[in-house]
């Protein structure tokens, strides 16, 4: 039956594709696919093209031709991938080919990969116009069927073997595995990354961010980011509420590089930056119980995510501390999966990075995060590190920790279901629905 499906459903997405040539721009990497998917949409919708995005990880060979065959995402996300609702989605699907006068004048899909081949086959049946991969990482997300991060890069760069001499490649100049894709595409390469003045253009940057910092509000707590983004010798100033971590950066940089192969001028595209609204579960900015501010990274984690994160926390306190404020750090950190052989090295060496002065509290959810509590455990005083099997387990023990004023920060993988811990101590938990990461369920990965 899956099968089944799985080739009607991509039969159907070509029909699509061929009958309405709409142009595709698709997104692959191990880190901010989704958010750079978002930062794309605000760019392209600016622009003045009808334009259908992905939603939530819509990124396998169920999720892509599903986004292709229209809006079904909302429908996916709130009854669940049952067959029935396949059923509906093909039949439906078939039908209104013949009848729809409208579609969409770009997709941006979101290609993901959990084993080898993957891309290549999605980026084979749905050829992206512009394909932009965001970073691979010394240990990225889905090694569990993969060698090392050598073969990782290699699957990613499937998507820009594609492309054509009048494509265009849209590569992270500061991932050395991404940057050397531009040596197996055919198609017009544009680059982005962190901002050197000392190198210029003979850097090879073309879409630059510098001046990165976290913006605060009246009461003292992070509020959102600022930097600036480069192109040419001009720059104009970026200012983004609700969201932290340098990752939206390189989102919206990426996003500025489209932007540019469409022929957007760089005022146009910081206009439309203005309308590009934080990811759930991103490093996203949410109000606590108990006046606390919380951190809600709940969408997925790896070794470089993680460390996004804790970096982020670092900043903040360093600030603090220079404004004489004391603000006491709770992290709740789950487990990283599908990690394979690197599951232990890269647990460890976040309980390493934890740092004691930044961190207070820390809770651990799951087996593998264990290896967190036990490095962390070396280093934090006595009493400091909790351990749960569960995040239903933690929800009880989290509320209890927090205490008034506090940072939060939540992260772990999605099958760690850490966005019920965020419920739980967020001020408004009526407004989950919106605010927090969604459950998925049938064929498509969660």
């Amino acid at each position: 039956m899956k099968t089944i499906v799985q080739f009607l459903l991509a039969v159907l997405a070509r029909f699509y594709i061929a009958r309405f040539r709409p142009m595709i721009i698709a997104v692959t990497g191990n880190v901010g696919k989704t958010s750079t998917k978002e930062a794309i949409a605000a760019v392209v919708r600016h622009s003045g093209r009808t334009t259908r995005a992905s939603k939530g990880n819509l990124n396998n060979e169920f999720g892509v031709p599903l986004t292709i065959l229209g809006d079904w995402a909302d429908e996916y996300y709130e009854r669940g991938g049952t067959p029935w609702f396949w059923l509906k989605v093909l039949v439906l699907a078939k039908w209104r080919f013949f009848l729809l006068r409208r579609y969409p004048d770009v997709l941006i899909l979101e290609f993901g990969a959990d084993r080898p081949g993957d891309i290549r086959a999605l980026a084979r049946r749905y050829r992206p116009h512009i394909a932009v991969v965001t970073a691979v990482g010394d240990i990225p997300v889905h090694v569990e069927y993969y060698e090392d991060a050598e073969h990782v890069a290699r699957e990613k760069s499937e998507i820009v073997r594609y492309l054509t001499s009048n494509d265009h490649a849209v590569l992270n100049h500061d991932d050395p595995r991404v940057l050397a894709m531009k040596d197996a595409t055919q198609g017009q390469v544009i680059t982005f990354g962190a901002h050197d003045p000392s190198a210029g253009r003979a850097g090879g940057l073309d879409i630059g961010f510098s001046n990165f910092t976290i913006r605060y509000g009246i009461n003292g707590a992070p509020e959102g980011i600022a930097f600036k983004l480069h192109n040419n010798g001009s720059f104009v100033p970026v200012k983004i509420a609700g969201l932290l971590g340098s990752s939206q950066a390189y989102a919206v940089a990426a996003a500025a590089a489209v932007g540019i192969t469409l022929g957007m001028n760089f005022i146009e595209i910081s206009q439309a930056i203005e309308s590009y609204q934080p990811s759930r579960g991103r490093l996203r900015i949410l109000s606590g119980i108990k006046n606390t501010t919380i951190i809600d990274d709940t969408y997925n984690a790896s070794p470089a995510s993680m460390r996004v994160a804790l970096e982020t926390l670092k900043e903040i306190v360093a600030l603090r501390n220079t404004q004489g404020k004391t603000t006491r750090v709770l992290v709740v950190l789950g487990d990283m999966l599908e990690l394979g052989k690197y599951s232990i090295q890269a647990h460890e060496e976040v309980g390493d990075e934890v740092v004691a002065g930044v961190v207070d509290v820390l809770v651990c959810v799951g087996e593998k995060a264990k290896l967190i509590a036990e490095a962390a455990e070396k280093k934090m005083p006595s009493g400091s590190v909790f351990q749960f099997h569960t995040s239903e387990a933690a929800k009880p023990k989290v509320q209890e920790l927090v205490q008034e004023g506090d940072i939060i920060l939540v992260k772990g993988s999605q099958g760690m279901r850490m966005e019920r811990i965020v419920e739980e101590i967020m001020a408004e938990p009526e407004r989950k629905g919106e605010l927090l990461v969604r459950q998925t369920g049938g064929w498509v990965k969660g």
